[in-house]
């Protein structure tokens, strides 16, 4: 077996770690090994991770964000595979051989995820991260056990491994020599969307994501931003539009050009429903991503650089999930529409 890391981000996670650390070490095989990445925490972290055996603590000095941290505790870490694995995570028994096992199988397969239950109901899928995710033609992601806010209970639905578009950032593992070929993740991204937009890349380079069914964590969630947070709603909106434009093929920037549309529309739900924070989130999300504009142009020729033009992902969903989920299809089950997956 292959040289493992599990590497776990912290900023002010003290009470997070005391919590959930202890699990994870007694839960890795004898080679993999834990590492806590720190983000700059002011809190007691360093202390609860000194009381606990075989875990390195890793500082980083600042907060980088997820992006930013994940890149520079990576960097010159040695290992044939990188686990990254948010702080909130509690895994069942036997969960990391398995992944590995599958990326071993695979010299393709860039990154596969676990099925992620919730926490606090653990029959349940958990709303980030499920059974491994999709987009759709126009950047919004879906799982396999929650659409927009309908989300299934774990009922053996979803144990085949199959191919994904992007697995979660809470429970990935990835290998090492396809992480370093595809740059890390982006760092002006901060926080949120970073593991999709990772995932897209490795596609266009020609690897594969795959979700493991025989795999199970269990993930509180939302535990650095609520999901109503107007600094939650500002990232993914900002992040979506600024991966869309480094990812989608020249033919196919149509569908940037339609996702503008859409999130003003978002707006003015956002205005009509008297949620300004939300609205004024949005707007800056906007905003920024204009700014952006010069950065993100020298992104995207890196990005496609010795890609072929007509190369994308066959697992995209080329329909709108938003319309699908108020038309009644609320499952993944009901998306099963051979001519909207892959190019048509």
């Amino acid at each position: 077996m292959q040289t493992t890391k599990v590497v776990i981000l912290n900023w002010n996670g003290a009470s997070l770690l005391e919590r959930f650390l202890p699990r994870v070490v007694t839960s890795v095989p004898e080679w993999a090994r834990v590492v806590v990445a720190d983000n700059g925490s002011t809190d007691n972290s360093e202390e609860v991770v000194a009381r606990m055996d075989g875990v390195e603590w890793l500082p980083l000095g600042e907060n980088y964000g997820f992006a930013g941290g994940y890149n520079r505790a990576l960097r010159d870490m040695e290992g044939d595979y990188f686990v990254l694995l948010n702080s909130d995570v509690e895994p069942a028994e036997g969960w990391l051989e398995p992944l590995v096992a599958r990326l071993e199988s695979n010299p393709r397969l860039a990154a596969v995820q676990p099925k992620i239950r919730a926490y606090n109901a653990p029959e349940m899928f958990e709303y980030a991260g499920a059974a491994g995710g999709y987009i759709d033609l126009y950047g919004y992601p879906f799982c396999r056990g929650r659409i927009m806010g309908t989300v299934e209970r774990d009922e053996g639905q979803y144990d085949s491994s199959r191919s994904l578009f992007w697995a979660s950032g809470a429970c990935m593992v990835v290998r090492a020599e396809a992480w370093r070929k595809a740059g890390g993740l982006d760092e002006d991204f901060f926080a949120h969307m970073e593991e999709i937009d990772l995932c897209w890349r490795l596609q266009l380079m020609g690897y594969e994501v795959e979700a493991v069914g025989d795999s199970v964590v269990y993930h509180i969630g939302g535990g650095t931003l609520p999901n109503n947070s107007p600094r939650k709603i500002y990232l993914n909106f900002r992040n979506s539009l600024a991966m869309m434009y480094k990812c989608l093929p020249e033919k196919e920037m149509w569908r940037l050009k339609r996702r503008l549309w859409m999130d003003r529309l978002s707006q003015l739900v956002y205005l009509l429903k008297g949620e300004w924070s939300y609205a004024r989130a949005v707007g800056q999300a906007h905003r920024d991503y204009r700014a952006q504009s010069e950065e993100l142009e020298r992104k995207r020729r890196r990005v496609w650089q010795g890609v072929e033009p007509s190369q994308e992902p066959t697992t995209i969903y080329r329909r709108w999930i938003v319309w699908q989920y108020f038309m009644g299809r609320k499952h993944l089950s009901q998306l099963t529409d051979g001519s909207a997956w892959g190019d048509e």
